[in-house]
Order: structure tokens, then C-alpha cells, then sequence
């Protein structure tokens, strides 16, 4: 299968279907930090979203790729999330929310761009967000401790062509830190605190391990 997998810098879906004999790539505007930059396609990914395209990885080789078999992404979800609604509040924010709001209709038009895609097998994930609203509910929501790792972020997968995953270890999650104030927060999420900025969004980002084992093993038999 000719997979494209836009939005990831970890490669950790990329490796999974290419472990498999796929030929798999990875697309990200910055470099990726799963080790195989001559998978990688460093750009925007729109471009080549349709297929009939021929397109550089970094190592300088070329390609072509007439359609692709399977399109996975991960958009940017920092203006999709609901987790943060409060600072789209105009009256309160005045500039800064209404550029917060700009910016959520642009990653809205990239999130369609994703699944309008001529592809016949499409599956994007992201949090809980504005999508289920904006466009329609989620396929599924998952979680990664259903594929072997013990830790809780709830992802939701909208799907086109493609079977909803099948739980493959189920095994307890890590108890969540609790604060004084009644909230708690997974614990592996709190953990990215200490990071800055960039690191941080990075690390929250990536895909568990467990998660792209399940999709490249349940994706990638058609």
C-alpha cells in the first residue's frame, strides 16, 4: 500500500506500516524525530494530497505516487480542542480572541482538506473538538491504554473506508494526579509541563506506540 501519513514528525505510524512492507511516508513542515528522514517529506501537505504528484523526501530521492492506498492524519488540534473555548470569548479577549477565532477557521479548512481528499481509505484523528460540531461526530473515540499503553488521552477518528479499531490489550491505566481543587490530569500530561513551549505540544502530540501497531496491523490489509 502507497500510505501517507500527514502531520507526523514522530514517525511512529510511518515505522508501523513500513515494518510491514508499505511503502509509507511521513509529511511535517519540521523535521521528524523518528530517525528516518528518507521517509520523510518535510513540506506542506496539501500539495500532495491527491496523488499524482512527484515530491522530494530529505534524503534528496524522488517520487511519484499516481494514488494514495491510505491517508492518515493528525492536524494540528491547538484551535480545534475544546479544552480551550474560554479564550475564544470576544468580550473578554477582544483582539486576542478574534484572532484566535481566525485561526480556528483556518485549521477547520485544513482539518476538510484532510478528509476531502482524493483517497478511498482516509482516517483523521484529534482530540475532542469543534469538529464533531463543525462537520460530523466522530467514528470512534479511543484510547491508547485499549492497545497495550497504560495511559489516558481521548482521541477521536473519523473514518472513510475504513473499519473502526479493535481494542487489541486492554490493560489499566496510570493513576491521574489529583489536585487540591477537585481536578485531576493523567499523569504522562502533566508530566509535559516541565517542557517549554515547543517540546511540549511535540510531546502531547505523539502517537502511542500501541495505537499505530493497531492501525498499521488492522489498516494495513487491503
Amino acid at each position: 500500500m502507497k500510505v501517507l501519513v500527514a502531520c507526523e514528525e514522530s514517525q511512529r505510524v510511518c515505522t508501523a506500516f513500513r515494518r510491514r512492507g508499505h511503502e509509507a511516508y511521513s509529511c511535517d513542515i519540521i523535521e521528524p524525530s523518528g530517525g528516518h528522514p528518507e521517509w520523510h517529506i518535510m513540506n506542506d501537505v496539501l500539495p500532495i494530497l491527491n496523488g499524482d504528484i512527484t515530491f522530494e523526501t530529505m534524503d534528496g530521492e524522488e517520487h511519484f505516487i499516481d494514488k494514495w492506498d491510505l491517508i492518515i492524519a493528525h492536524p494540528p488540534c491547538t484551535y480545534l480542542t475544546v479544552t480551550g473555548n474560554r479564550w475564544f470569548n470576544v468580550e473578554k479577549y477582544g483582539d486576542k480572541a478574534r484572532e484566535r477565532i481566525k485561526l480556528r477557521e483556518e485549521a477547520a479548512e485544513f482539518f476538510m482538506a484532510l478528509a476531502n481528499a482524493d483517497c478511498d481509505r482516509i482516517a483523521i484523528e484529534n482530540p475532542v473538538g469543534v469538529m464533531s460540531t463543525r462537520w460530523r461526530k466522530p467514528d470512534q473515540i479511543i484510547q491508547p491504554y485499549w492497545f497495550g499503553d497504560p495511559f489516558e488521552k481521548r482521541t477521536c477518528i473519523w473514518l472513510k473506508g475504513l473499519p473502526k479499531l479493535v481494542a487489541t490489550n486492554m490493560v489499566k491505566p496510570e493513576e491521574r494526579i489529583q489536585y487540591a481543587s477537585g481536578k485531576s490530569m493523567p499523569a504522562w500530561y502533566a508530566a509535559c509541563f516541565s517542557m517549554n513551549k515547543e517540546e511540549r505540544s511535540k510531546a502531547r502530540s505523539k502517537t502511542f506506540p500501541g495505537f499505530a501497531e493497531a492501525m498499521a496491523e488492522q489498516w494495513g490489509i487491503f
